[in-house]
């Protein structure tokens, strides 16, 4: 799996924090090449059902929008599944499913199914730093330092001249240690991420521009530690999941490469030529406070709604939250990076607020808006092109525009 996991850990660096990693004995579900060619050729026709949507008027009411874009990005995009959760400014919710949730048996796609979140977690960190400065136990405007005396120094990199706020934001010039792991495919500490990406130099001064980086979350995940003196997981898991109610999201525990719940299979395709490959199983810890929970779409609408709600934050720091600047460059047109939550323009008007997580195996987009629509999709394997990307995201706009 050398070739995957390289390739993997690229992607990672190039979009929404694409997290991968292995623990030595760590067991992964893998379909083997004749196997996979075969169910990669039947997938897109005798194995692939139509879309569902749970409610019944959705059914009655001719043609679903959603579950059109779902079929598409199926039939059309080539994914293996797709499934999404959408919540209306009513309060109504309908969940879909497009797809086969298992390839080496035909299994459907289970309903609002636990995927990998990948970068969504940025948000779930970012909201316990935010809960913290607002206790008084961390300033965004103190320098790393503060909290890590002498951890951070590099070529070019000092922790006394890099600000809390600027990890959060992504300004802080930090290299991507996702872009230099190779194929060293094992457990990591989050120190050991902290030193790959301080053997290179900084991309640029703090503050002088914006690209994104794991390393930026790491950082943030070992001052919460610091601070509170627990493990990050412990924290998200008090501060959030259980404060909101979230019954299947969850940070796994280093050398848990499972998926607890009901889930679809994960896929991994290393060429536009080559099988599909299932990874299901692998461990994540290389991606720690940068992307390391799993989650239901269902659970992701109920944060990023508590989130805007006022929920989770104080008004001051949920303020803090949603000053962003521009992210083009990833995020695509229009789109704004505040502390770890991303603001996206509406074909319809408005703004979405949500992140969105990019996994091997896994993709995920979504968002709330302020007057209480919400919508998660995911799909079944990692994405590695534009296009494919800006079709998942056209599908959250359709689910929160329809």
């Amino acid at each position: 799996m050398r070739g995957q996991t390289r390739q993997g850990l690229r992607e990672q660096g190039r979009e929404q924090g694409r997290e991968q990693g292995r623990r030595p004995g760590t067991r992964r579900r893998t379909v083997s090449a004749a196997a996979a060619m075969a169910i990669g050729v039947m997938t897109l026709a005798a194995l692939t059902p139509p879309a569902s949507a749970t409610s019944p008027a959705s059914r009655s009411a001719g043609p679903d929008v959603v579950r059109q874009s779902l079929n598409a990005l199926v039939s059309e995009g080539g994914m293996p599944a797709a499934l999404a959760s959408v919540k209306d400014r009513d309060g109504r919710i309908r969940t879909y499913t497009a797809g086969v949730g298992d390839l080496a048996t035909g299994s459907k796609v289970p309903r609002d199914g636990q995927v990998r979140i990948g970068s969504n977690t940025k948000a779930f960190t970012a909201v316990v730093v935010l809960q913290l400065v607002g206790e008084g136990k961390i300033d965004l405007a103190a320098d790393i330092d503060t909290y890590l005396p002498g951890l951070v120094r590099g070529k070019g990199i000092d922790g006394r001249r890099i600000t809390v706020r600027q990890l959060l934001q992504q300004t802080s010039g930090l290299p991507n240690y996702s872009n230099y792991l190779g194929d060293d495919v094992r457990y990591y500490t989050p120190r050991e991420l902290l030193a790959t990406a301080l053997r290179h130099p900084a991309d640029f001064d703090p503050g002088k521009s914006w690209k994104y980086s794991n390393t930026n979350y790491v950082l943030a995940g070992l001052i919460v530690e610091k601070v509170t003196d627990r493990p990050l997981a412990k924290e998200i898991d008090r501060r959030v999941i259980k404060r909101i109610g979230l019954r299947h999201t969850y940070f796994p525990a280093p050398g848990d490469a499972s998926i607890r719940e009901s889930h679809p299979h994960g896929y991994y395709r290393e060429s536009a030529d080559a099988p599909l490959r299932d990874i299901t199983e692998i461990d994540p810890s290389w991606a720690w406070a940068a992307g390391q929970l799993i989650s239901t779409g269902s659970d992701l609408n109920r944060f990023f709604g508590a989130l805007l709600a006022g929920r989770l934050l104080p008004p001051a720091q949920l303020a803090q939250m949603r000053s962003t600047v521009p992210a083009e460059a990833t995020f695509g047109p229009g789109a704004r990076y505040g502390l770890g939550l991303v603001s996206r323009p509406l074909p319809c008007g408005g703004l979405s607020w949500g992140h969105g997580g990019s996994f091997p195996g896994y993709e995920t987009r979504g968002g709330a808006t302020d007057d209480g629509r919400a919508a998660s999709v995911a799909v079944t394997m990692q994405l590695t092109d534009e296009a494919s990307r800006r079709n998942l995201e056209r599908a959250v706009d359709t689910a929160l525009c329809r």
